[in-house]
């Protein structure tokens, strides 16, 4: 957020910098659904509720140093609810992160681990998801990328800063 805020500054742009998008429900149930179609996690078409897993532990994998792995695992709660398995984050620039929390969640004994991208997508740089899954051992699920939720998130955040109404859930948008 630092580097963004300094950017913006840098550029002498007027745009005004909002809060990140998570942590929140709608992260916790995209997450899920890419690890439902990387074949990862079941999940029931009526709620999306787990009704069977693939992992029995979930590497929550972001970018950001220390900060970002602290918002990631707030998130992670709320994906571990979902999905009745531990979720643990680890930073996916920070050397060692991602096999230090696989190690962990083997010792806690979970032996089908599976890695899950907390990334829009943009922010991964080249091959780095495959190496993590090297590291840890384990598939990946797809970064979060276009999934509904993230722009449902992004105008939450937009209409707040322009200091229109929020729409109830469920109501209709324009």
């Amino acid at each position: 957020m630092r580097q963004v805020r300094q950017g913006l500054m840098d550029a002498g742009n007027t745009a005004e910098l909002t809060d990140v998008l998570g942590p929140h429900p709608l992260l916790a149930e995209a997450l899920h659904v890419r690890l439902s179609e990387a074949g990862l996690a079941r999940a029931d078409r009526a709620r999306l509720f787990t009704v069977a897993t693939a992992a029995d532990g979930i590497i929550l994998a972001t970018v950001g140093g220390e900060e970002a792995v602290q918002a990631a695992g707030i998130t992670g709660m709320l994906l571990a609810a979902r999905l009745a398995v531990p979720v643990m984050a680890a930073a996916l620039d920070q050397e060692g992160s991602i096999a230090s929390v696989a190690e962990q969640l083997r010792a806690a004994g979970a032996e089908q681990l599976a890695l899950a991208p907390y990334l829009i997508g943009p922010e991964l740089a080249e091959g780095l998801l495959d190496e993590a899954s090297k590291e840890a051992g384990c598939a990946a699920a797809e970064p979060l990328g276009a999934y509904p939720a993230i722009g449902k998130l992004v105008l939450s955040q937009y209409t707040a800063a322009l200091g229109l109404p929020q729409q109830p859930q469920g109501a209709p948008s324009l």
